[in-house]
């Protein structure tokens, strides 16, 4: 059970989905090709190489997945249901570009820092089955792209509404700004790290720009791109609620018209725990500090995520 303990938050939110007839039928056809492309680009290839790097491909390509089918499928307004759609395929295309890239370049051929990290959780926690906890782990993300990374999706391309409201609008400002922070910061570290290897200067801390400012201004940004679509779902999520869900009988759709809100606020939720503690900042600090002399000065000085002034 210590194996698959991981995947039980995922088949909810994916139950959730399916049971509520308003998203039955998108959610359905997100669930096949998601479970096709993680297949193939994934498990079959961890089963030969034991290697989880494989889900950098997936995992974006599978967001464009999510808004592509989103868009053919949900019923509400054409406008609202392009926007939103064209917004998670963007996300998707910046990383999954990225991850094509690499693993043309032969990156991909070594696991990944943050996924060798997982190696140390899994000892820690008794996980001897290293194939069936890398199975496990990439189903999981898998998962997460057919149930709470497609809600807020789902939730806004099924809105009828012809008019745009504030709440909305606000929501695609913090998309769009967190957007551009996430490929600023790339490109400072991407630019950094050139003028790195030309002076033959190795093993440097990436202290510029946005770097200043948090540790990991790539990883809060992302954040914030998924709390910008959250927003942009809440207007939506709202109006849920006098369409009712169309179960059995008005207290039941309450019921589940409360629980795709709290699905909503998990999805801020998931991406932070991801982007800190998951696959994010935490592992990926675990081999900075042996591998660059001046990081554990840059811990002191700097904010992990959150972006704040410089310590003393």
């Amino acid at each position: 059970m210590k194996y698959f303990r991981p995947l039980i938050p995922y088949l909810v939110g994916l139950a959730l989905l399916l049971i509520i007839p308003g998203f039955r039928n998108v959610a359905l056809y997100n669930t096949v090709g998601q479970a096709l492309l993680f297949t193939f680009v994934v498990c079959i290839p961890i089963s030969r190489t034991g290697r989880m790097s494989y889900v950098d491909i997936a995992w974006p390509w599978g967001l464009v997945l999510v808004g592509v089918i989103s868009f053919i499928f949900s019923d509400g307004y054409w406008l609202r249901s392009l926007l939103i759609s064209g917004m998670v395929i963007l996300v998707g295309l910046r990383m999954g570009l990225g991850a094509l890239k690499m693993w043309k370049s032969g990156h991909l051929d070594k696991e990944l820092p943050r996924y060798e990290y997982q190696h140390i959780r899994w000892k820690k926690r008794g996980k001897d089955n290293t194939q069936l906890a890398l199975q496990v782990d990439a189903i999981s993300q898998g998962l997460a792209n057919t149930s709470f990374l497609a809600l807020p999706i789902f939730i806004t391309a099924s809105n009828t509404n012809q008019s745009f409201g504030v709440i909305e609008v606000i929501g695609i400002l913090i998309w769009a700004v967190a957007l551009v922070m996430e490929s600023v910061a790339d490109f400072q570290k991407l630019g950094f790290l050139k003028r790195m290897k030309k002076t033959g200067m190795r093993n440097q801390v990436c202290n510029i720009g946005l770097w200043k400012y948090t540790r990991h201004p790539n990883y809060f940004a992302e954040w914030m791109v998924w709390n910008g679509l959250i927003v942009m779902a809440i207007p939506s999520w709202l109006d849920l609620r006098d369409v009712q869900v169309g179960l059995f009988n008005e207290q039941v759709d309450q019921i589940f018209w409360l629980l795709i809100g709290v699905g909503l606020i998990y999805v801020s939720r998931m991406m932070y725990i991801t982007l800190v503690y998951a696959t994010g900042a935490i592992p990926s600090e675990y081999y900075s500090v042996k591998k660059r002399p001046g990081y554990k000065e840059y811990q002191k000085q700097t904010n992990l995520f959150f972006p704040g002034v410089k310590k003393s």
